[in-house]
C-alpha cells in the first residue's frame, strides 16, 4: 500500500491547510502543542519560529523534513538535524517586502511628524541581504542617498560599493540595521550598538532596528538618546522581548512588537515556500494553485487618489496608506507589558503591490512604482 505522507502543520500558518491536504494527511497543531508524542509518526513538520526543533522534540521520531515558513531559523538545531538525517529548509526573503515597507512607512511618518525633509539625507544600511538589498533599491524613491555596510559580502565580493561600519556611521543621517544575530566570530553582531558604535554617530542619526533585539542593547540605546548621539529611534526588535523596557518604548518615535515582517503577502510567501520545500524533499507533486495570490485579503481602500493628498506630501502619504505603524506603536507605548498580546492581535497589512494609485503626476510615477505601487494610467 502506498504510504500517505503525514504532515503536521502549525495552525498559525495562513492559507495553507487545504493545499497541504492535496499532498498528504494533515494534522494541525497550535505551536504550543508540538510535543515528541504528537510528532513521532510525522513525515514532515511545517512550522513557525515558536516551535523549537531539536533532539528534545525529534529524537526517535519518523520526521524526515522540517520546513519553517520564516526567514530566520534560530529555532532549528541544524547540526543535530543534519546528523539525524532530517532535512530542513527556511523561507529566505519571505518577509523582506514587509520589513522594507515597515522601514519606509516609519520614515514617512518620521518625516511628516518631525518636520524632517528626507530629500538628500543619507541612509546607512547595515546588512545588505534580502531586506537590506531591497531597501537599498527602494529608498531613493523617498529622496534618500544610500550607503551600504556588509563586511561578509564585502569580503566575498570585493569592497566596492561597501563601507566599513565606522565610515557609514560617520556619514549617515539615518542608520537602519538588517543583520542576523551572530554571537561570536569575526562577524559577530550581538551587542553591535555599543559605545564605539555611538561614538561614530557624528551626525546624530535616527536609528532603526528591525532585525534582532540583541543587536542593540537597551542600555546603549538609552545612553545614545541621553547623550544626544542618537536623534531618534524606530524599534521593532527588543532586547529581552517580550519583557521590554517601558522607558525605551516610551522614548522611541516608533515602538512595535516585532511585527515589521508581518504582512499578509509575507505570510503567504513563507507558507508557500515551506510547502514547496516539503514537496521537493519528499518528492511529492506541488498542489495546484500553490502560488495563486487571489487568496490574499483585499485592502479596505485598495485605490488611492493622490489628488486628495496635501501638496508636498503625496508620496509620503501614499506610503503610509499602504501600512502605518503608528497605531500599533501607540498601543505598545501605552502598555509595553502587553507586548505578546499586541503582537498576537496584530492585523497583517497588505504590501504596496495591493494598492492602485490614481492622479499620479509624470514626475512621481517612477518613484511610486519603485515603492511597489500599481499606478493607474
Amino acid at each position: 500500500m502506498k504510504h500517505i505522507p503525514q504532515l503536521i502543520l502549525d495552525s498559525s500558518l495562513p492559507y495553507l491547510e487545504d493545499l497541504a491536504r492535496e499532498v498528504g494527511e494533515v494534522t494541525t497543531l497550535a505551536s504550543r502543542d508540538f510535543s515528541p508524542e504528537r510528532v513521532a509518526q510525522a513525515d514532515a513538520l511545517l512550522i513557525r519560529s515558536v516551535v523549537h526543533c531539536d533532539a528534545a522534540l525529534l529524537s526517535g521520531s519518523h520526521v524526515r523534513m522540517i520546513a519553517t515558513a520564516t526567514a530566520g531559523y534560530d529555532h532549528i538545531d541544524g547540526p543535530w538535524c543534519d546528523a539525524a538525517g532530517i532535512a530542513w529548509r527556511n523561507a529566505p526573503g519571505c518577509n523582506a517586502g514587509g520589513v522594507v515597507q515597515y522601514v519606509l512607512s516609519s520614515l514617512a511618518a518620521w518625516s511628516l511628524e518631525r518636520g524632517v525633509d528626507l530629500e538628500g539625507l543619507t541612509l546607512g544600511i547595515v546588512g545588505v541581504g534580502h531586506v537590506g538589498g531591497r531597501l537599498a533599491e527602494r529608498a531613493s524613491a523617498l529622496g534618500l542617498r544610500v550607503l551600504l555596510c556588509d563586511p561578509p559580502r564585502a569580503e566575498r565580493e570585493g569592497g566596492e560599493g561597501f563601507l566599513p561600519l565606522e565610515a557609514l556611521l560617520e556619514q549617515s543621517d539615518i542608520v537602519t540595521l538588517h543583520v542576523p544575530l551572530i554571537r561570536a566570530g569575526r562577524y559577530a553582531t550581538a551587542g553591535m550598538v555599543d559605545e564605539g558604535f555611538l561614538e561614530h554617530c557624528s551626525r546624530r542619526p535616527l536609528l532603526i532596528n528591525a532585525c534582532r533585539g540583541g543587536v542593540a542593547p537597551t542600555a546603549q540605546l538609552l545612553r545614545g538618546l541621553e547623550s544626544g548621539q542618537l536623534r531618534d529611534l524606530i524599534l521593532d526588535c527588543w532586547e529581552g522581548e517580550p519583557e521590554i523596557s517601558p522607558e525605551l518604548a516610551r522614548r522611541a518615535f516608533i515602538a512595535t512588537p516585532h511585527v515589521a515582517g508581518w504582512t499578509a503577502d509575507g505570510k503567504w510567501r513563507g507558507s508557500r515556500m515551506a510547502l514547496a520545500a516539503v514537496c521537493e524533499v519528499l518528492e511529492l507533486p506541488e498542489p495546484r494553485g500553490l502560488w495563486d495570490s487571489s487568496v490574499l485579503p483585499q485592502p479596505e481602500e485598495p485605490v488611492l487618489d493622490l489628488n486628495s493628498l496635501p501638496e508636498g506630501e503625496r508620496i509620503l502619504r501614499a506610503q503610509l496608506h499602504s501600512a502605518d505603524p503608528r497605531s500599533c506603536s501607540r498601543l505598545l507605548q501605552a502598555e509595553p507589558e502587553r507586548f505578546a498580546e499586541i503582537r498576537h492581535d496584530y492585523v497583517f497589512p497588505r504590501e504596496a503591490s495591493a494598492y492602485t494609485l490614481r492622479g499620479v503626476r509624470p514626475e512621481e510615477r517612477a518613484a511610486l512604482e519603485r515603492l511597489g505601487f500599481r499606478v493607474q494610467d
